[in-house]
């Protein structure tokens, strides 16, 4: 089986993403989880640049990293200088890093009209910076920046450059399509002209990278495809974070190699992981997980289709590429206004909702579901809901507290911001409850009440927390009578849940979302319990 290298670039690369950013601590827990998850590279940034940087290397020092080496990125040594007299150079053996990846430039246009300097000097830049590095007892990678638009516009000297690369001493040439403007075939076509130029030359233990960038949409494809004609190293970053459009995507990556195309890349049990890393890479940076993300995403193995969901109770391999287990992720199946029988049998079952043998029931779901979805409810956004929904059908639910009453009152005065008072009255069993609180706003003030009325007999709502609120207007040629849906997230030590409210009001949408997701959250300690 052959071999493939797995370089991550998310704490340098993928920082200069839009809106991406990571503190140094952030940098050394996210380090960890790429190390843990059997990543062999991680480029801890450019110790040159900025103080973040450096300080994440000073911290990396103290860390026992099982299976991946940390690595510097830098440049080559300016034009007219010696590696002696560089800061960039000395900074990077400053940093300890065991590993450096120095770019230097590849495309003549970038050497003569944007650096102004001599085709010659670069060759010696390149040349001169490696030996340097490696004389220093460092691993030291090579990016050829701009390779493959260089390679376009002046092959010969593009392959110069690797050469006086090579000629410096490293054992690993990447090429890089740094704007991300090159297409799969031309990707395939240059890399292997660029090995078999090397084989002729006979260059011990030589490797060969690629890094692309997203800019086309082709990034993975354009890795794939360099690993195809014959690259052993695959740069990228987790969830594709970058700046522009982005890098390749590791999460995408990885399960190609190791799946499809049988390269020893991560171990089954680490490729497992591949889903919790992605999540806890996207919530350490504060950005919503894309549930169309393949293979991690949350509708990467998502059904809708009635057609679809019947098939797949039969043999899933009918319409899902892989197995979802294999990269950590589930199978999902979605409930909604174009579901059919075999939906709700399904998603019955992972609920835990019996439906009984004649059938009787399944109708009725399905067409209650395409009837309060024709009038706005989402329920393949809020599986919290379409449990209740279901137990309420099939004559199953018990409701932990219904709901006699609430008031609420908004006040403002040129003092202070609005804030809010709400008093609400539940039925528990025999007992009326009867509880007052305020918030910041109104949707806040009616969960503090609820909470303070539930609390003194269900006192485990208390784990639970309000983690996300949507409104969406569902059509807005009404204006502000339009109907609007509420979607609330929830969460507790170990689930996450949906749920959803839809109403001309948004307050009473609100409220129907958020009575949902705590009669769910009792319902599955109950459940729990049981077992």
């Amino acid at each position: 089986m052959e071999k493939a290298l797995l370089y991550d670039t998310t704490l340098r690369d993928g920082m200069q993403g839009e809106s991406i950013f990571f503190s140094p601590d952030d940098k050394v827990k996210i380090a960890k989880r790429l190390d843990d998850a059997g990543i062999h590279y991680i480029e801890g940034g450019w110790p040159g640049s900025n103080p973040g940087a450096q300080h994440f290397f000073e911290l990396a020092k103290d860390i026992d990293f099982k299976h991946a080496k940390v690595t510097a990125f830098g440049s080559t040594r300016r034009p007219g200088t010696t590696c002696e007299q560089d800061a960039n150079l000395q900074a990077l053996i400053d940093s300890e890093a065991p590993v450096i990846t120095i770019f230097g430039k590849s495309w003549d246009l970038h050497v003569e009209a944007i650096m102004q300097n001599t085709q010659s000097e670069n060759l010696a830049m390149i040349k001169e910076s490696v030996a340097y590095l490696l004389s220093h007892d460092r691993e030291v990678l090579y990016d050829a920046e701009h390779f493959f638009d260089g390679y376009k516009a002046n092959p010969d000297y593009a392959l110069k450059t690797l050469e006086a690369a090579v000629a410096g001493g490293t054992k690993c040439l990447v090429l890089c399509d740094t704007n991300g403007g090159s297409m799969p075939c031309e990707i395939d076509d240059i890399t292997r002209v660029v090995i078999d130029h090397f084989k002729r030359i006979s260059v011990p233990g030589l490797i060969f990278g690629i890094h692309c960038h997203n800019d086309c949409a082709m990034a993975v494809a354009n890795s794939v495809n360099a690993v195809h004609a014959g690259a052993t190293m695959v740069q990228g970053t987790i969830n594709g974070y970058g700046e522009r459009c982005g890098n390749a995507d590791l999460t995408a990556i990885i399960p190609i190699l190791a799946l499809k195309m049988n390269r020893a890349c991560i171990s089954p049990e680490n490729l497992e992981k591949l889903l919790n890393l992605s999540r806890f890479i996207s919530e350490t940076a504060n950005v919503p997980p894309v549930n169309s993300r393949p293979f991690v995403g949350k509708s990467a193995f998502a059904h809708k289709g009635g057609v679809h969901v019947s098939a797949i109770m039969k043999n899933p391999k009918a319409y899902e590429h892989m197995a979802p287990e294999l990269v950590g992720n589930v199978r999902r199946v979605i409930v909604s206004e174009q579901s059919g029988k075999s939906n709700i049998e399904y998603k019955a079952r992972e609920l835990g909702v019996e439906l009984g043998e004649n059938g009787i029931n399944r109708h009725q779901i399905v067409s209650s579901i395409k009837e309060l979805e024709d009038d706005g409810f989402e329920f393949d956004a809020a599986e919290g809901s379409l449990k209740l929904i279901m137990e309420k059908l099939t004559d199953q639910f018990v409701p932990y507290f219904e709901l006699e009453s609430f008031r609420v009152v908004v006040e403002k005065d040129k003092e202070r911001p609005c804030y809010s008072h709400a008093m609400i009255k539940l039925r528990m069993g025999q007992e009326t409850e009867i509880t007052s609180a305020e918030g910041d706003g109104p949707v806040s003030a009616l969960d503090n009440a609820l909470r303070k009325a539930l609390a003194t007999i269900f006192p485990q709502i208390n784990d639970m927390r309000l983690v996300d609120f949507k409104v969406r207007v569902i059509d807005g040629k009404d204006g502000t009578d339009a109907k609007v849906r509420v979607l609330i997230e929830s969460r507790d030590e170990n689930n996450i849940f949906s749920t959803i409210g839809v109403s001309e009001d948004i307050i009473e949408a609100s409220w129907q979302a958020l009575a949902d997701s705590f009669q769910y959250k009792l319902s599955l300690d109950n459940k729990n319990k049981a077992e």
